[in-house]
């Protein structure tokens, strides 16, 4: 008799078995979702959550990492919370999504003309193809969790031809120890314009967890600006997804700021479906005290002639962890591309880490593509040279990381977005300014 193999499961996962069987009957949509939703989970389990032998989640061990989880919220937004604003003064349009509900009183669809916000949970209800359609070349045991447990999110169309005035933020708002489990899509016609702001808030001292996954397919000829901020609750997990593909000719760029959460993971899959588009994928992570980041990018250039450029720019203070792992693939068809991939890690203690991962998977022979990768301390001779000015030392570095900051927030190309997200940076050099001086 051959003795079958015992898979040990932590408590978190026992948790989330539990979880799933008692909240299968009342997770919204079809039967067919509901046996997608069953699928998806025994694929989880088959796994379990992501641990360091699985190679893509090398650096962020969520076994040992996730000790417990919260409860699984089921529609339990609660009424008269007023959502956080960490965008002030920036203009534009708002998607509230509280607890993994949208709250379509609380937003603000003005100057979107041409836009259709819908409910996620009525794609689900009524089997919408979109669902899932971006996720089917991605492996990866968060995103098999987030299609079992999807409640809430929206779906934004943008048919073709259209150019929505105004920027639109999806505001995703947790205010209790829970877990959020949100499916957003996202879709762009040929020849029409988008401007996407992506932010993530939370409770402080709140021990929630959130899941977020969002689907974008983007059309030819099409231009999108998408930038993410995740400022979490500093006891929360944050585990974000986006998939897109983009079609012929088309114009997307995308930046993501890191500065919440105690532990946070985005990831983003980007894969070329049309010849002669253009990617530009810039990220900037801000994190000190044991605060745990890492930011993943996966780029497919499936198809000829495309172009992507990735800058990545990490800043560790205290005792904190950053990570970034990127894989660019170029397809044996796909000649003609050109990639190339930079990340820098700046260290601000001696105690914080970086650590990077890039890596180039290329098939076809007539492609331009490069990687690099650096860290490293704050330069002496340029904050003696600043000091010798009569700065000080304070001040010197947060106009040294400031600059070092920049190339990554400014390659969005976005004015109004970026001096949004700088003010943001700014205020964490001067919260660690304060702090250092005390």
């Amino acid at each position: 008799m051959n003795a079958q193999p015992r898979i040990l499961r932590t408590q978190a996962e026992d948790t989330l078995a539990a979880e799933f069987a008692a909240a299968r009957t009342q997770l919204p949509g079809s039967t067919a979702i509901a046996s997608a939703r069953e699928a998806a989970f025994a694929a989880f389990q088959k796994v379990g959550l992501p641990h360091r032998r699985v190679e893509a989640w090398k650096y962020t061990d969520l076994r040992a990492l996730l000790r417990s989880v919260p409860p699984l919220a089921l529609d339990i937004a609660v009424d008269g919370v007023v959502p956080a604003d960490p965008l002030i003064g920036f203009d534009r349009a708002r998607i509230v999504i509280i607890d993994g509900v949208f709250r379509p009183e609380l937003s603000d669809l003005s100057g979107i003309e041409g836009a259709t916000i819908t409910p996620t949970v009525e794609l689900l209800r009524a089997d919408d193809a979109r669902i899932g359609a971006r996720l089917g070349a991605i492996d990866d045991a968060v995103v098999s969790l987030n299609t079992a447990l999807m409640v809430g999110g929206v779906a934004i169309d943008v048919p073709e031809g259209v150019t929505v005035a105004r920027a639109i933020e999806i505001a995703h708002v947790t205010t209790a120890a829970i877990g959020v489990h949100v499916r957003n899509i996202v879709t762009v016609g040929a020849d029409a314009s988008l401007r996407v702001v992506e932010s993530h808030v939370g409770s402080v001292g709140s021990a929630y967890q959130a899941n977020v996954v969002t689907e974008a397919t983007i059309g030819d000829r099409a231009k999108v600006v998408w930038a993410k901020l995740q400022a979490e609750g500093d006891a929360s997990v944050h585990l974000g997804t986006l998939a897109v593909s983009i079609g012929k000719e088309t114009q997307f760029d995308h930046l993501v700021l890191m500065t919440g959460a105690t532990v946070s993971r985005s990831q983003t899959f980007v894969t070329f479906t049309g010849e002669f588009a253009r990617a530009g994928l810039f990220g900037a992570t801000m994190i000190g005290g044991r605060q745990h980041a890492d930011i993943m990018l996966g780029v497919d250039h499936a198809v000829p002639n495309g172009q992507s450029r990735e800058r990545f720019k990490a800043v560790m203070d205290g005792r904190a962890d950053g990570i970034f792992q990127g894989r660019i693939v170029v397809r044996p068809d796909a000649q003609k591309v050109d990639a190339r991939m930079m990340t820098q890690g700046l260290l601000l203690s001696e105690e914080s880490s970086f650590s990077a991962k890039p890596e180039l998977e290329i098939f076809a022979d007539d492609v331009q593509c490069a990687h690099g990768a650096t860290s490293g301390q704050i330069d002496d001779d340029m904050l003696f040279y600043l000091l010798s000015r009569g700065i000080p030392k304070a001040e010197a570095e947060t106009l040294l990381v400031t600059a070092f900051l920049a190339e990554a927030i400014e390659g969005l190309g976005d004015e109004a977005i970026g001096a949004a997200f700088e003010a943001i940076a700014g205020q964490w050099l001067a919260a660690r300014g304060s702090e250092a001086a005390a």
